[in-house]
C-alpha cells in the first residue's frame, strides 16, 4: 500500500483562492483586514514564518503590520507592543510569534482574546472547552481542516492524539469531540503505557509529540490516516543539524494517507491564522451594519 499525501501546501493555494473572494467582498465594504505579527530576536525558524505570514497577507489582499524587537527586549518590551496592537483600529488580529523567551502566559494574557488570532488566548480556550464560538488554534484547526478537504473519514473514527501540549495536542482532542466532528478521541503522550498498542487501533493519528521517528509502520493500522506535527532538530551524521517529524518514513507503506513534514500540517497553520483573521473581520463587519 502506498499513501496519499495530503498535501497542506495545496490546500494553502486552495484557501488563499477562497479567501481572495472574501477579502474582495470587505474591501468593498471599505474594509481591510490586518495582522499584526510581533517578533523577538532572530531565531531563524521564527523569522521564516514570520516571513511567510506577511508573504500570505500580501497575496489574499490583507495589511499587515509587523514589529521586530532585539533579542534584549525586556516582558515590558513586548507587552507595550501588544498593547499598542490591541488599541490600533487597523489590526484586525496579531500574534506574538513563540519562543520570545519570556513569560509567555503573561504575554498571551494580555492580548485582546477578540484579536487573538493563535486561539490560544485562555478566554478563547475556555470557550472551546465550553463549545462557544471564538478564534480556534490554528494548528490543531488545519488538522481537521487538512483530513476534510481529502475526505479523510472523521466522524465516528477514532483517533489518538500523541502529545499534550497547549499548541496542539490539547485543543485538538477538544475539536475533535465536537458534534460537528464526533470522533471518538485517546490522548496520549511520550508517557503512555503501550503507545504502540493504542496508536495500532486508531484510524486516525496525530503526531505531536516532538520525538523523532517515533510513530512507526509496524505501530499503524493498515490504511489509517497519518499526520506528522513534531518538529524537533536533530543532526546528521555529516554534522548537519535538520528538521525532523514524529513519523518514520517507512509509515507510508501501511497507512492510507500520510501528511509530509514538511509541507502538510505546516502550511495548514498559515491557512487558517489567515481565515481566522478574516473571520474576525467579516463578524465585526456584521455587527456594524
Amino acid at each position: 500500500m502506498t499513501a496519499q499525501t495530503l498535501d497542506g501546501k495545496a490546500i494553502l493555494a486552495t484557501i488563499k483562492e477562497e479567501l481572495r473572494g472574501r477579502v474582495s467582498a470587505l474591501a468593498e465594504r471599505g474594509i481591510v483586514p490586518g495582522l499584526g505579527t510581533v517578533l523577538v530576536g532572530n531565531d531563524p525558524g521564527s523569522s521564516w514564518y514570520v516571513n511567510a505570514k506577511h508573504k500570505d497577507c500580501a497575496e489574499i489582499g490583507l495589511s499587515s503590520m509587523r514589529h521586530d524587537l532585539p533579542a534584549d527586549s525586556s516582558l515590558d518590551d513586548v507587552l507595550a507592543v501588544v498593547r499598542e496592537l490591541n488599541a490600533d483600529p487597523a489590526c484586525t488580529g496579531f500574534l506574538v510569534q513563540q519562543p520570545t523567551g519570556l513569560d509567555e502566559h503573561r504575554i498571551l494574557a494580555e492580548v485582546d482574546p477578540e484579536k487573538d488570532v493563535d486561539g490560544l488566548h485562555p478566554t478563547n480556550l475556555g470557550w472551546l472547552v465550553l463549545g462557544h464560538e471564538a478564534p480556534l488554534p490554528c494548528t490543531p484547526v488545519g488538522v481537521v481542516e487538512l483530513l476534510r478537504r481529502y475526505d479523510v473519514p472523521i466522524a465516528g473514527a477514532r483517533v489518538v492524539v500523541v502529545g499534550r501540549g497547549i499548541t496542539v495536542g490539547r485543543p485538538l482532542s477538544l475539536i475533535l469531540t465536537r458534534r460537528s466532528e464526533n470522533a471518538t478521541v485517546v490522548q496520549c503522550h511520550t508517557g503512555t503505557r503501550d503507545l504502540a498498542a493504542e496508536v495500532r487501533r486508531a484510524d486516525i493519528v496525530v503526531a505531536a509529540a516532538g520525538v523523532p521517528g517515533l510513530i512507526t509502520a509496524d505501530m499503524v493500522k493498515p490504511g489509517a490516516a497519518v499526520l506528522d506535527v513534531g518538529v524537533s532538530r536533530v543532526v546528521e551524521d555529516d554534522g548537519r543539524s535538520v528538521i525532523a517529524g514524529d513519523v518514520a518514513a517507512d509509515v507510508a507503506e501501511v497507512a492510507g494517507w500520510v501528511s509530509p513534514n514538511p509541507g502538510g500540517v505546516g502550511p495548514m497553520t498559515r491557512a487558517m491564522l489567515l481565515t481566522n483573521v478574516v473571520e474576525i473581520a467579516e463578524k465585526h463587519a456584521a455587527t456594524s451594519r
